[in-house]
């Protein structure tokens, strides 16, 4: 319900719900399953969008830290993680931290999923895009 708000546009309506989603998983399974990765990313999707950075970075980390922790740092779900805390430092013009992480998110793709995936060309396009604002030329 909370993705379907989120996705909606509804962001007042899911965050709550985002909440307490993790609190039941948290509950149910532990802070380290791919499950509470996954809302964790989703919830800091929406902070992200409402401008809310910090808080947004702290739970993509952690998103990031579940997936290696349980998943292994090769597997693309730590990449598709990787790709959106690189994303949210490059929005928040901390360009030198965005670029390592978006070249691992990469590598891990082309490694996992082949350089034709849409998942990778993504990714590709995310690094040329970070590479170009590194360089000062914009989009």
């Amino acid at each position: 319900m909370a993705r379907l708000l989120h996705d909606t546009h509804r962001l007042t309506d899911a965050e709550p719900l985002y909440q307490r989603a993790i609190q039941i998983l948290e509950g149910a399974d532990g802070p380290d399953y791919p499950n509470m990765a996954i809302v964790l990313n989703n919830l800091a999707a929406l902070l992200e969008e409402t401008e809310r950075m910090p808080e947004a970075e702290k739970l993509m980390r952690r998103a990031v830290a579940i997936f290696e922790k349980v998943l292994g740092p090769e597997h693309p779900n730590v990449a598709v993680s990787l790709n959106n805390l690189s994303n949210l430092l490059k929005d928040s013009d901390r360009l030198g931290e965005a670029e390592p992480l978006m070249r691992r998110a990469l590598a891990i793709l082309e490694a996992s999923l082949g350089p034709d995936h849409p998942t990778t060309r993504i990714a590709g396009e995310n690094l040329d895009v970070l590479e170009a604002e590194m360089r000062g030329g914009g989009a």
